[in-house]
């Protein structure tokens, strides 16, 4: 089976979050794409992890005049995706949201809420096998859960384009996402200084502690 059958192209959905704001030092970059406004008051704040997650997180970047802002999530939206949107969409930003989920050892989850347009990308079809919120990603891209003789391949699923006009390109993301020797964390690190929001992720996830 081909990573091209697990390709999808924009989703529809959308939604946003912020918590009490602290401005961060990444400039966003001059081509960040403009979309319309489509803001709402909403209120999810920032959160640490706890010793039972395993590490996993969930982040909302966002752009506001010239500078990247970035918070954690609560952390039961790691194994909610349906929440994720909503949260997303929450976003008081005219700039629309990205959303990270990083799941322990073995996956990451981008999405991008610009409007009622949302794109998404998983990091590994096989994910799917052993975590719910994985399932959930490729039911909302309409993706069936990989047969047996599939869980020997490691690849993407969705939009693989989702960054692509902040200066990730596909052929990047899937390198990353395939890169056997990254940590979903690690390579959600690497995305970020791509991106722009470097400073903001990092923070962010040293609050972790």
């Amino acid at each position: 089976m081909s990573a091209d059958f697990y390709h999808e192209a924009d989703s529809l959905w959308g939604n946003r979050v912020a918590g009490d704001r602290d401005r961060y030092d990444d400039a966003a970059p001059d081509d960040l794409r403009s979309w319309p406004d489509h803001s709402r008051a909403g209120g999810v704040t920032m959160t640490e992890l706890d010793e039972d997650d395993g590490g996993d997180f969930a982040a909302v970047a966002y752009r506001e005049e010239d500078f990247w802002d970035l918070y954690l999530l609560p952390v039961a939206l790691t194994q909610d995706f349906k929440g994720l949107l909503h949260a997303l969409r929450q976003q008081p930003s005219i700039s629309g949201s990205i959303g990270m989920l990083s799941i322990g050892d073995d996956f990451f989850v981008i999405v991008r809420v610009y409007g009622d347009d949302v794109s998404v990308f998983l990091s590994d079809v096989t994910a799917s096998v052993d975590w719910q919120v994985a399932r959930d990603v490729l039911e909302y891209l309409d993706i069936s859960v990989p047969d047996d003789e599939d869980l020997d391949q490691v690849l993407p699923a969705g939009d693989m384009s989702v960054l692509a006009d902040l200066g990730l390109d596909e052929m990047e993301l899937g390198a990353l996402a395939g890169d056997l020797d990254l940590y979903p964390d690690e390579v959600l690190a690497s995305i970020a200084e791509r991106v722009g929001f470097h400073q903001a992720f990092q923070r962010a996830v040293d609050s972790m502690g």
